[in-house]
């Protein structure tokens, strides 16, 4: 089976084509970085608007570059959710109507199962049961992966995900848009332990994660302190310990929890340097395997949504040909093994 994965879920637009015996055969991205850079974040409006001019191109590139005709796709896999519903609307309408014209199945992927599952594109994948660390824009979460739709939320984030805090602690410290590499960028020449900020939760039991309080922390000492060079990078460097030293520390409690695991790390911000390190050193510790998608697949990316769609069509997963499906939200445990149906719901009252 050969299946096109498409991902619109915000403002990066990605394509991608990937078969099951030869794996991935290629996959495109659009950053709409330069789009929002002038706003400081993204405008759901335009982040929709730009999806629909580029997703065409986008598949004619990928199927060119694979050598593959239209005809020789065998499903279409799209992002349904969670996301701006207006950026997931495009990708859901443009795939079913791919779908409906090239007679082939289509299903709707969950977006952080695509995250999950894009360590099983590299040569070396981790293998079930293993312990996920997703921290992105959106999302900060501990999983138990059981194996294909048998997730756990361990814990999450209560307010701002990592990788929320990182733009605004950057846009706090007058650094560009997208602010995470930036303040990461600028905390590569901060002295560490000037600033020690407060390690939110993580001397509380249980695995669930907060950062509004950090970046409240980070505001005081903004205003605080003159606006030197040196006292913003060291700044930026207290608030990079501050959140690594949390998500560390949450997942070796996880990892003591659980027992000994191969841990996964997606999403964004996994791509910090100095949260890799850290992680190695636990990993190291523990006498587990770390596992990284590669840096381009750490971002949103259609590579991971060809692949869990493929995954979901080998069983039949998919819709009727009619729905196109966009959702704001949805819970990841409420997902099912391939070819498993969701329970129904109960009948409503006086039914």
């Amino acid at each position: 089976m050969r299946v096109l994965g498409i991902e619109t879920s915000c403002d990066e637009t990605g394509v991608a084509l990937c078969d099951e015996r030869r794996g991935l055969l290629a996959h495109a991205l659009y950053s709409q970085v330069r789009l929002h850079a002038d706003f400081g974040g993204v405008v759901p409006e335009l982040a929709s608007r730009d999806h629909v001019r580029k997703l065409l191109p986008l598949v004619r590139e990928v199927l060119a570059e694979a050598g593959s005709p239209a005809g020789g796709v065998d499903g279409i896999a799209y992002t349904e959710g969670p996301g701006l519903v207006g950026a997931l609307l495009v990708g859901a309408a443009f795939a079913r109507g791919l779908a409906f014209a090239w007679d082939v199945p289509c299903v709707g992927v969950h977006h952080m199962e695509g995250h999950l599952l894009a360590p099983m594109l590299e040569p070396s994948p981790p293998t079930f049961p293993f312990l996920a660390l997703l921290v992105s824009g959106g999302h900060t979460m501990l999983v138990d992966v059981a194996g294909i739709g048998r997730y756990r939320v361990l814990g999450q984030t209560l307010d701002d995900a990592a990788g929320e805090a990182f733009d605004k602690t950057a846009k706090l410290l007058g650094l560009p848009y997208p602010g995470g590499p930036a303040l990461a960028k600028l905390a590569a020449q901060g002295c560490p332990g000037r600033f020690d900020f407060p390690r939110p939760m993580l001397g509380r039991p249980g695995l669930d994660f907060s950062f509004s309080g950090l970046k409240t922390a980070v505001l005081h000492a903004v205003r605080d302190h003159p606006e030197d060079p040196a006292t913003r990078a060291d700044i930026a460097r207290g608030f990079e310990d501050a959140v690594v030293a949390v998500l560390a520390g949450k997942c070796r409690r996880a990892l003591r929890e659980l027992g000994p695991r191969p841990l996964v790390v997606a999403g964004g911000v996994g791509a910090n340097a100095r949260l890799r390190e850290r992680l190695g050193g636990i990993a190291r510790e523990a006498g587990i395997s770390l596992h990284y998608p590669r840096p381009e697949f750490c971002t949103d990316n259609g590579a991971m949504i060809a692949y869990a769609g493929l995954l979901r069509l080998q069983d039949a997963a998919s819709e009727p040909r009619d729905a196109v499906t966009a959702r704001a939200r949805w819970p990841l445990e409420s997902l099912r093994p391939p070819g498993v149906p969701a329970p129904e719901s109960p009948p409503a009252a006086g039914s």
